[in-house]
């Protein structure tokens, strides 16, 4: 009997405003070279290809930036970038990348999702963690995601508390935490809890058919729309996220840990655990020049900046903005950008 196909799901969708000024609507996080010289998504692709060939990668991402990326990834064939044409959740947008493989490939085929947008310290441990999360769910014939051991209590992330052992490498899932409080997290992290990556592994069938079980608001429309998505995704009336709609309710749920220098890069100030820094903990990128100054990041695209005596500062330059805020104000822009004038909110 031969081995069921593996599958690679990207998202790459969203368009975020926590590296504004630098993402714009048509050029998101996703498209932005924060790690390296090209864009994330391109890091991605890269990371990815020895785990799934071109014709076994799907790449999922809103209307208005597939063109973008097309042209960031050349190699995939026109049909394998999914563009959704409104936003309605990570389990529409799986529902539909799993519908699209079992058509392909039968529904034993094995669908291995992560996003566009991860920085991964160690890309070979990375790949062998994905594919002892496909070996896993072929195994348990469940729905398997690989939980990340915490460095630290983070109370941007969700955490996974885990469960009793198998006969395998994973172990079954007790329970998924929202973002806690710092007390709360310090307590997860203190218990074992992983911390919940997003990364996912399971047959298609078996999603699907947990799907329809469990998460009637996305399975209804995707059984109605057959092939159309602009159908799909209109039918789907509220954004569901995947960890609500059918992992936090299904029995069938595993996990794997890992440890491989994951980071989901949330904020500029998380470029200091993902690029290096120099001797006095500030991350540069572009012509920068810093005197007297520490723990600072700073994001040149274009001008020069100079910082004199100064620490702890984020300062990004793209196009004619500046920004100049703190660490911790550049966690959320969100409330400055409503503040701005849309025409500097928005920019081209």
């Amino acid at each position: 009997m031969n081995a069921p196909q593996t599958w690679v799901v990207i998202l790459a969708g969203g368009v975020g405003s926590r590296f504004w000024p630098l993402s714009t609507p048509e050029r998101p996080k996703q498209f932005l070279p924060l790690l390296s010289h090209q864009p994330m998504l391109r890091d991605t692709l890269d990371r990815l290809a020895p785990v799934a060939s071109a014709d076994r990668t799907l790449v999922l991402t809103n209307a208005e930036l597939a063109m973008g990326v097309r042209a960031i990834a050349p190699e995939l064939p026109s049909d394998h970038v999914l563009a959704e044409p409104r936003p309605a959740g990570t389990a529409a947008a799986l529902a539909w990348a799993a519908s699209r493989i079992a058509k392909a490939a039968g529904p034993d085929a094995i669908m291995v999702s992560v996003h566009a947008d991860w920085a991964i310290a160690d890309v070979a441990g990375f790949r062998e963690a994905l594919q002892l999360a496909a070996s896993e769910a072929v195994r348990t014939h469940g729905l398997v995601t690989v939980g990340i051991v915490p460095t630290h209590a983070d109370t941007g992330l969700g955490y996974i508390e885990v469960g009793e052992p198998t006969a395998g490498a994973a172990r079954r899932v007790a329970r998924f935490v929202e973002k806690p409080k710092q007390e709360k997290a310090e307590a997860l992290v203190k218990a074992g809890a992983l911390w919940n990556s997003g990364i996912f592994a399971w047959p298609v069938g078996v999603f699907l058919d947990e799907l329809a079980a469990l998460c009637p608001a996305v399975a209804g429309p995707l059984a109605a729309a057959g092939d159309d998505a602009e159908a799909f995704f209109r039918g789907v009336k509220d954004p569901i996220a995947v960890d609500v709609g059918v992992l936090e309710r299904s029995s069938q749920v595993y996990v794997l840990s890992g440890s491989f220098g994951w980071n989901d890069v949330g904020t500029w100030s998380a470029l200091r655990g993902v690029r290096a820094g120099d001797a006095d903990g500030n991350v540069a990128h572009g012509r920068v020049q810093l005197r007297e100054s520490s723990g600072n990041v700073v994001y040149a695209a274009g001008a020069n900046i100079v910082l004199y005596g100064v620490s702890g500062l984020v300062v990004v330059e793209h196009d004619g903005v500046v920004l100049v805020t703190t660490e911790e104000k550049a966690r959320n822009l969100k409330p400055l950008l409503e503040t701005l004038p849309s025409e500097l909110r928005e920019r081209r």
